[in-house]
């Protein structure tokens, strides 16, 4: 058995704990733990917000999944990750979240709504959404990670083993790092993505055949279209894949935390650029190898217990079976670095929902410091410990689990999100009705191709699901506005100030 997995993993898991050990000696209250004092600049927040983008799931679900149904074409997934979901949201978000929050002087998503709509049961409901909806997200980054290390350590340990390491390690420098530290981790963890994002298509497309080579990915998908081993998708399945990918990351409590932290202003567009060109390289690097399966597992397809494709299974088994173990370790890393700072970024966010804005909030407003901070370390366990326990039944298909998480969540949260940030009109009971009819959509499109037609269909199904829940409340927010109450003017020009 090759060891230099295991000690590339070691190696990787110490210098992890020392930069956390650091965090630890430089965290002092909530405020240093979540949002790392505002004081992180573009590289560090950039790096965290694409490696909290893109995790175990974008690997091996995604690019299985739709590498494999739609061959080169699932690269507008990526692409469009890169441009709308980084740099555009960069630019459109960036500023005017950082100053809104600034001056509402909040913390959270939760936080924002219940200041910039005036009303506290909006921070209830939006810390339960967010806790509720993250946790199986979190599961399905769990899941993922560890069918990969089960493959690269050759079955040596068993997926529960893998699991409970891998979460026992996430507790330890989750707690003790806060965000100082994450941003930072992120950062080393970014460079290996990126490292290993460029040599694994190197690899894949020189063990292929070459350039050449790739010229057949379209004869291959069509042939296994005509014999039915690929079933025809839906036109509109890509398309609202790209959307729920590129869309729905603007309304992910994860993901705009980062604007939150940011040192100043000026660090924004620097930040956009630099996250844009990392998840170009990241995203269409896991669909590009997704499309790759059709070339590389001509002899064995995995199947699930049905005979289907095992989509969840692909990407993993390709880099296990054609890759040297050099650059196999280095995958490893990859993918354990994208899932580590996504499942941190998940953590940090629910785990604050219930810290920050129900604990204080409504039961303990005078809460110490101290008090506050072992709390939130505490349900950061809590919120890990929920995610093993779902992950360890494996849930056949982490695509649908993400797909469901982000479709309640983005669905809720966007529109009013939106309409908060940019117009002053947008009211508290467009802002209910938005969050709620989100909800509804993306639950009960889901539910109801789950029970009428069947669990696939609904799972093929989810991202369409999650788009149409992002979109009806964007009209929703507004018709609900303008026949409602305008806030009042105290709140508009608190909010709005500028510098």
């Amino acid at each position: 058995m090759n060891i230099f997995p295991f000690i590339l993993t070691a190696f990787f898991f110490v210098v992890i704990l020392i930069i956390a050990g650091w965090g630890l000696r430089r965290t002092s209250d909530v405020h240093d733990f979540f949002l790392g004092g505002r004081t992180l600049g573009a590289w560090f927040l950039a790096f965290s917000y694409g490696t909290a983008y893109f995790s175990a799931v974008i690997f091996v679900g995604f690019a299985g999944k739709f590498g494999w149904q739609f061959g080169l074409s699932s690269l507008w997934v990526g692409i469009g990750n890169a441009l709308i979901g980084s740099g555009l949201a960069w630019i459109v978000l960036g500023r005017r979240t950082r100053r809104m929050t600034h001056n509402l002087d909040v913390k959270t998503m939760p936080e924002f709504f219940a200041a910039r709509y005036e009303t506290n049961g909006m921070k209830i409901i939006t810390a339960l959404i967010i806790f509720i909806f993250l946790t199986p997200y979190s599961a399905s980054v769990f899941t993922g990670l560890s069918y990969l290390f089960e493959i690269v350590f050759e079955r040596r340990f068993s997926f529960t083993f893998v699991l409970t390491v891998i979460s026992i390690f996430s507790f330890i420098y989750v707690t003790c790092g806060g965000y100082k530290a994450i941003a930072r981790i992120d950062f080393v963890q970014g460079l290996i993505m990126l490292i290993g994002s460029v040599l694994m298509v190197y690899v894949v497309v020189k063990n292929s055949g070459g350039i050449s080579a790739v010229s057949e990915l379209s004869t291959k998908l069509t042939e296994r279209t005509l014999s039915g081993e690929i079933k025809s998708s839906a036109w509109y399945i890509l398309p609202s894949v790209v959307f729920m990918t590129s869309i729905g990351v603007w309304g992910l409590p994860q993901m705009v935390h980062k604007y939150y932290a940011i040192r100043d202003e000026k660090e924004i567009v620097r930040g956009a650029l630099i996250t844009t060109i990392f998840a170009l390289v990241i995203g269409c690097a896991a669909y590009f190898t997704g499309a790759m399966t059709h070339l590389m597992t001509a002899e064995k397809i995995p199947r699930t217990s049905s005979g289907g494709v095992n989509f969840d299974q692909l990407v993993p088994d390709l880099v296990a079976t054609h890759l040297p173990q050099a650059l196999l370790a280095v995958i490893l890393l990859l993918v354990l670095s994208a899932s580590l700072s996504t499942l941190s970024s998940l953590v940090l966010v629910s785990s604050s929902a219930i810290t920050i804005d129900l604990y204080k909030g409504y039961m303990n407003p005078n809460v110490s410091k101290r008090a506050e901070l072992l709390l939130m370390r505490l349900l950061c366990g809590v919120f890990i410990l929920i995610s093993y326990l779902i992950a360890l039944f494996k849930p056949a298909w982490i695509v649908s689990l993400m797909s469901i998480s982000w479709g309640a969540v983005a669905g809720s949260f966007l529109a009013p999100y939106l309409y908060g940030l940019f117009w002053k009109r947008a009211t508290k009971l467009g802002a209910y009705a938005g969050m709620w009819s989100g909800l509804f959509v993306s639950n009960g499109l889901y539910w109801y191709w789950f029970f009428t037609e069947s669990p696939a269909d609904a799972g093929a199904r989810a991202p369409l699901a999650a788009s149409i829940a992002m979109i009806i409340p964007l009209a929703v927010v507004p018709l609900v506005s303008l026949v409602t109450s305008p806030p009042k003017d105290e709140t508009i020009k608190k909010a709005f100030k500028e510098k």
